[in-house]
């Protein structure tokens, strides 16, 4: 292996361990970034999950790493030890989003380690959801690249970069960005790296904060809390958000506008809403709001304001179109 310009290393192989759509950017740049003079891709297999049964049919779907692979013939598993079994080739691995623990001897096989890309300010978040985390929190936003080591977003830091999280962000807008952001990043850092001209530094692991899967259950908003924030009327007590360790939170009109938008696209945050036209079941029912914003601000308060939801088994409909539909619905 050796320098082949400022944009390409000659014959340097990869082995890409994503799933998600939101990280085939970084797949594409590593693709057209390394390419030998020949034109031979640089990606010498991907690991990505398994195809599952999706939608009323239940057809296996493939993911979009995985379909990016089988597009350009390039050998994929389901299995980082099969990577090893397999005797693939490669001086280095790269993690966008796998969704799985990556066992030693599979880390060990590559020259030069792997590198992952974690959506956070390491050791800020760890864990599975550090995007939602940040926006809910209001944290700094970035992202960092580590070696990995065997234990979960512990390894030494590569790189580190910030962002802003904007007003109207979303967790799916802001980790896209941070991905394709970390691409371009990966872009100019490989051939450094690989050159040992940057020394990984350790974690302040005292410092480390966690986060784990979030679950439908989790993106859950208690009725009360919308019932006062929507009149920017006060509450006492603090929050506790389910999937951030040991965390709770003061939930004012800011911090459930936050919540709204850190739980787009997936699970979406709902509550229950008595609509006030059931005698048998007193009326509740699951709501999803999909969209929020807050009120210009006063001397005295802020308001939540919501924008859009859908009632279980109803179609997506605005707020407004909500309550002229259902008069008597209240939260409590």
């Amino acid at each position: 292996m050796g320098a082949g310009g400022s944009s390409s290393i000659i014959n340097m192989k990869i082995v890409f361990f994503g799933t998600p759509e939101y990280v085939v950017p970084v797949l594409d740049c590593l693709h057209k970034s390394f390419k030998s003079k020949l034109g031979t891709s640089p990606i010498a297999a991907v690991v990505t999950q398994a195809p599952k049964p999706a939608g009323r049919k239940k057809e296996l779907t493939y993911s979009p790493v995985d379909t990016w692979a089988h597009q350009r013939s390039i050998p994929k598993y389901f299995d980082p030890q099969d990577v090893v079994k397999n005797k693939i080739m490669a001086d280095l691995g790269v993690i966008a989003s796998y969704g799985a623990i990556i066992p030693l001897e599979v880390i060990s096989h590559f020259p030069y380690g792997i590198l992952n890309i974690h959506p956070s300010l390491l050791p800020k978040w760890r864990g599975s959801s550090p995007v939602q985390a940040t926006i809910i929190t209001e944290d700094a936003a970035g992202a960092t690249i580590i070696k990995i080591d065997e234990k979960l977003d512990h390894g030494q830091i590569v790189s580190q970069f910030r962002d802003e999280v904007l007003p109207d962000d979303t967790t799916e807008s802001l980790r896209r960005r941070l991905f394709e952001r970390s691409a371009e990043v990966l872009k100019t850092l490989i051939p450094v790296y690989i050159t040992g001209k940057i020394k990984p530094r350790e974690q302040d692991h005292e410092k480390a904060t966690f986060t784990r899967e979030i679950k439908k259950d989790d993106a859950f908003i208690p009725p009360k809390y919308l019932k006062a924030t929507l009149q920017g009327l006060p509450l006492k007590g603090k929050w506790g958000i389910p999937f951030i360790k040991e965390f709770t939170i003061k939930p004012t009109p800011e911090v459930l506008n936050n919540f709204i938008r850190a739980m787009q696209p997936w699970p979406g945050a709902w509550t229950i809403v008595n609509i006030g036209q059931d005698v048998k079941d007193k009326g509740q029912r699951r709501l999803k709001i999909l969209n929020s914003h807050l009120s210009q601000p006063t001397p005295h308060n802020q308001q939540l304001v919501i924008d859009k939801v859908q009632l279980e088994g109803k179609d997506l409909i605005t707020w407004i179109q909500f309550t002229q539909g259902y008069p008597k619905s209240k939260f409590e």
